[in-house]
């Protein structure tokens, strides 16, 4: 380390004097220095050139600065103190270098700053080579479309269920997202099928056409899925007496959100379904067949579709669970963000296509 303790003189004198010049000159030499060394270095050798520099760096201005984050970003032993401070800048000319591309920024680190700054921060994340689901999840929640968009298209983003959500439900307004979310490659079937429920013929066109082979089969069967042809519910059920029920409810004028929320809460799944069938004009078989599916997104789409409150809402997917079983809370609080989140006019639409598909089936 002698080129290192031979500046260490003169950086007393730079510090005292002020002078941003040569405050400027120390910092790239002393960078110059590292980077040369930086793959043999100990961590006591990085802890001497990490408190050299965060000694120099808040003096300097912000051009350098920016030149220092941009050589650290792409080590993979950045003096760590130096890239905390860098990152944390609000300058996104400072931190954007290092939230694209620095290995030396733990998810923690990410998930903070994804949360405490705004679109230009969170653009610089959604393009980093991977980025895990806790950090996806802030950025999906908080991004603009753009930001959106950016880490949709992104190969090494990973999403969780709740990411996954919420990419779908805003893709139902953003047809360029929609291609996005459709074409990657960890997609699962059923979040595809929820995706094409949610898109336009246009969108669901331009999807298929940009699919590769393979992808084409899956959106051709999560279509035939969507209209009712792939799957009945298992379990057969007799609805007359449900509907009779609710004709008279119809016509005494009582057939409202109060009534729907009785019914649920007490467990009457014939009933709960047929009040839903006559308020929304949708088949009584196809409402059954989402009911008694695994995910409670039909569930929150005739909700809001219907203009539902969340306790009723609630008490529908307690009924889809049945008496015996209970929402985990996780759940119910993913579901109620969603539930939230989503836009009537998408809910209305995506119940639009329900019927329009059972009416071609």
């Amino acid at each position: 380390m002698p080129a290192a303790t031979s500046l260490l003189p003169e950086l007393d004198d730079i510090v005292r004097q002020g002078d941003p010049v040569r405050r400027a000159d120390a910092v790239r030499r002393i960078s110059d220095l590292y980077i040369r060394g930086a793959e043999s270095f100990q961590p006591d050798h990085v802890a001497l050139f990490d408190g050299i520099l965060l000694t120099l760096v808040p003096e300097i201005d912000v051009e350098v600065r920016s030149e220092l984050a941009q050589r650290f970003s792409e080590i993979t032993n950045a003096p760590p103190e130096l890239v905390r401070q860098l990152v944390h800048d609000e300058d996104i000319g400072i931190a954007g270098p290092l939230l694209r591309r620095s290995m030396m920024l733990d998810d923690p680190t990410l998930v903070e700053l994804a949360r405490l700054r705004g679109q230009t921060h969170l653009l610089a994340i959604s393009e980093r080579l991977s980025i895990s689901p806790p950090i996806t999840d802030v950025i999906v929640r908080r991004g603009d479309r753009d930001v959106v968009r950016k880490v949709a298209g992104n190969a090494g983003a990973e999403f969780s269920a709740t990411g996954f959500n919420g990419l779908i439900r805003r893709a139902a307004q953003d047809g360029v997202l929609a291609i996005a979310v459709g074409t990657r490659d960890d997609l699962s079937p059923p979040r595809l099928k929820d995706l094409l429920a949610c898109s336009t013929d246009l969108v669901r066109r331009r999807l298929f056409e940009s699919a590769r082979p393979s992808a084409r089969i899956a959106i051709n069967r999560a279509m035939r899925e969507l209209a009712g042809e792939s799957r009945q519910p298992s379990v057969q059920r007799d609805f007359d007496a449900a509907q009779r029920s609710v004709v008279e409810l119809h016509n005494r004028g009582e057939l409202n959100e109060a009534t729907v929320i009785g019914f649920a809460r007490a467990h009457q799944y014939e009933e709960t379904v047929a009040a839903l069938s006559a308020m929304t004009g949708t088949r009584i078989s196809t409402l059954d067949q989402m009911m008694s599916g695994e995910r409670h997104d039909p569930v929150l789409i005739l909700g809001k579709a219907l203009g539902f409150g969340w306790a009723t809402v609630r008490a529908l997917i307690g009924l889809r669970l049945g008496p015996d079983r209970s929402v985990a809370c996780p759940d119910v609080e993913e579901a109620q963000h969603n539930f939230e989140r989503l836009a009537l006019s998408t809910a209305q639409r995506v119940l639009g296509f329900w019927k329009m598909r059972q009416a071609d089936a």
